[in-house]
């Protein structure tokens, strides 16, 4: 049978609109019903925190600008992300800001009239003012909300505005629909401090960059810059674009992206990074990213995706609030007509209880509990160099029970160092060093790179070394100032038959220590052993503390490194235990072995070796990540830089978290609850209820935005 093939394929189209009014899961659902009966779309999906819509249509059918109408249908405005938005008249602002002021001036000239006993017509004159004005700024929403056929929260206060009024209730009408245009805007204003915690990111990259071009220095648009110019950086900018420094020596201040603490040193040669902070030395920087690809561009397209992502927190929240919405406007109904018909009681009373209950029937703040705080979460950790790949990872490293590290390039800095220089037949350290440095010279192995460093570091003199050939595998030998000089591994000269029973004796103590050794002979007799180690990180005897503070139950290495290599690491760290001799398939047994023993389990590596081992962890995080994109992109947390300290910090952060949402939750419900009981019970007040849902969404936004400076 013949596969079917769309035949416009290539007219099928997807964009992301920018969503201005979206600040309430009502008006999210508004907005799907609108949008899912028009001809040619085939996917959406709206991001409330982000106010962004992502739409995937055939262009045959459906245009943007179809799009864009369909929207502005909502009573919200959309544009391309791209796109400048279309500014609000400047008119229409002050209409809206207007009307709120009239309704607040009127209310309050009727109620100082009522409290001096004034005519009572008077008094009713300014709460219908006051009303009329307050109201203008929901009808048309509520009236688009009923046209959705749903019963947001702008439909439920017109109408407990309206039962308040026929119950002659005009003060009680007019202070609710003035307190809920406050509201409202006061909810907006605090839900925004929220999203702008993502759009902090992207105000770190400067407009402009100083170019330097024919030895004529002009500013230009950053936009505009291709890989390959060459870009000015004073002291004290901030670094407009990636690149590799080409003139010029500075201390840079990376915390923008990296979360380093301490500045790193820049010259020639170095990559440097958008958005951090040249200290006190002037730099030329050739570009080698525009400005959407730079390292910093990666980090907020990340977050930003990570923010859409619901956690499964929210996912049940929302599950909740729609059985709840309409639960409470059936028992509002009941409320109001059951005890006068089934007890002949008073209608007034129980309509007004009724109203009282439509009021606390919108579930904004319980909706918006949780994913404000992983944004405010995401947005924290993003600042220190932890990017966090969504709310269900964040909530998942809260869980984490046992942490599982590489060891080459995680725990230790990857780089063989010499660590010890033994001595064997008279001749000094100065000496060994020397001779061995000398045949190494134009050796580019890393352990050859490693002698010579600890000789350009002790200052220790170097002879020229002539007749050098590499021993494939083995070593190297030449000859210095007239002597033969051979240098290698055991192997090599247990060939050369240059093994005694001290030098195995003094072999045997460095195996057990984890240390490499190279051996050094001249003129065909060993004089000395060179020890090499790769060095543990400075932090990392910290971080493995921490973490087993923060309660997690068991820590453990991973590595290909011979037993004794690994036996010395996990000592020196303190590590509860290890595996040795792995291969990448072995590490993928061990960390699926761990989650049988322990429940979750983080995996920690540097995102390309460990990649397999990664991905069957319970939670990857990738250390290292500015150098590797691979890191970035398959790890479920990527550190930005070699910082093991951050390791506890993101753990310790989803702990926070995942208490904050659980807090927020228990707040909006208990919140909610008590209101319906106040209002079946007939305490509450229609005013008190509009204080009490707004009052809601505040207090779990700001407990949230905590996150943002969380330690």
């Amino acid at each position: 049978m013949a596969a079917n093939v769309c035949s416009v394929c290539e007219l099928h189209a997807e964009s992301t609109f920018k969503i201005e009014g979206m600040d309430c899961r009502e008006e999210v659902v508004i907005l799907e019903r609108r949008l899912k009966n028009l001809a040619g779309l085939e996917d959406f999906s709206a991001d409330l925190m982000a106010e962004r819509l992502h739409v995937t249509y055939d262009a045959a059918k459906l245009s943007a600008a179809d799009v864009v109408d369909a929207v502005a249908d909502t009573g919200m405005r959309a544009w391309l992300e791209h796109e400048e938005p279309v500014a609000l008249s400047e008119r229409q602002t002050g209409i809206r800001r207007l009307l709120v002021w009239t309704s607040g001036v009127a209310l309050a000239s009727g109620l100082l009239v009522d409290v001096l006993t004034g005519p009572a017509a008077l008094a009713t004159l300014g709460f219908v003012c006051s009303l009329g004005a307050g109201a203008g700024l929901t009808v048309a929403r509520a009236w688009r909300a009923l046209r959705a056929r749903t019963l947001d929260i702008n439909v439920l206060m017109l109408i407990a505005a309206a039962g308040a009024a026929l119950l002659g209730q005009w003060s009680e009408a007019a202070t609710v629909v003035f307190l809920f245009a406050v509201a409202q805007a006061l909810e907006a204003r605090t839900l925004d401090r929220a999203r702008s915690a993502i759009r902090a990111l992207m105000d770190l990259t400067p407009a402009e960059a100083l170019v330097k071009e024919g030895g004529v220095e002009r500013r230009v648009a950053v936009d505009t810059l291709q890989p390959g110019a060459v870009i000015i950086v004073r002291p004290g900018e901030k670094i407009p674009l990636d690149g590799r420094v080409v003139t010029g020596q500075s201390a840079v201040n990376q915390a923008p992206v990296t979360g380093e603490s301490l500045p790193a040193d820049k010259a020639p040669g170095d990559e440097v990074y958008a958005g951090t902070i040249n200290g006190r030395g002037a730099l030329e920087v050739r570009v080698t990213r525009i400005r959407r690809d730079t390292t910093l561009a990666r980090i907020i397209h990340l977050v930003e995706r990570a923010q859409a992502q619901r956690a499964p927190a929210q996912t049940l929240v929302e599950r909740f609030a729609r059985v709840y919405t309409p639960a409470v406007i059936v028992l509002a109904i009941g409320v109001a007509t059951l005890p006068p018909l089934a007890l002949g009681q008073s209608w007034e009373p129980w309509i007004y209880r009724a109203l009282v209950l439509l009021v606390v029937s919108c579930p904004c703040a319980l909706v918006i509990s949780t994913p404000v705080s992983v944004v405010a979460a995401l947005a924290g950790a993003a600042r220190k160099g932890v990017l966090i790949k969504g709310g269900a990872h964040l909530e998942r490293a809260a869980r984490i029970a046992c942490v599982a590290f590489d060891k080459t390039g995680t725990l230790t800095h990857g780089v063989p160092e010499v660590v010890d220089v033994l001595t064997l037949d008279g001749v000094g350290s100065v000496g060994i060093v020397g001779l061995a440095a000398a045949v190494e010279q134009r050796s580019e192995h890393p352990i050859a790179r490693a002698i010579l460093r600890y000789a350009a570091a002790a200052r220790i003199p170097t002879e020229p070394a002539d007749s050098v050939s590499s021993l494939s595998g083995r070593g190297a030998e030449g000859c210095v100032g007239g002597t033969r000089v051979l240098l290698g591994n055991h192997r090599l000269f247990e060939e050369r038959g240059l093994c005694t029973s001290a030098i195995h004796d003094r072999l045997d103590d460095l195996g057990a220590r984890g240390r490499t050794p190279v051996l050094v002979a001249r003129d065909g007799e060993a004089v000395g052993i060179i020890a090499l180690a790769d060095r543990p990180r400075d932090t990392g005897r910290a971080a493995v503390d921490l973490l087993r503070r923060q309660g997690v139950r068991a820590i453990v290495m991973l590595t290909g490194d011979s037993r004794n290599t690994a036996k010395a690491m996990a000592a020196e760290l303190g590590i509860d235990e290890f595996r040795a001799e792995l291969l990448p398939e072995d590490k993928v047994a061990a960390v699926e072995e761990l989650r049988r023993r322990f429940g979750s389990v983080a995996m920690v590596g540097d995102g390309i070796n460990d990649a397999p081992a990664l991905a069957a962890a319970d939670l990857g995080i990738a250390l290292g990540a500015v150098a590797s994109d691979a890191a970035i992109e398959t790890a479920d947390v990527a550190l930005m830089a070699d910082e093991l300290l951050k390791i506890p910090y993101a753990l310790r952060l989803s702990r926070a978290t995942v208490r904050n949402i659980r807090m927020n939750i228990a707040i909006s419900l208990v919140m909610k609850a008590a209101f319906v009981v106040a209002a079946v019970a007939g305490v509450a007040t229609l005013w008190m209820a509009i204080v009490a849902d707004t009052g809601a969404s505040v207090l779990v936004i700001a407990n949230a935005l905590r996150l943002l400076r969380a330690d």
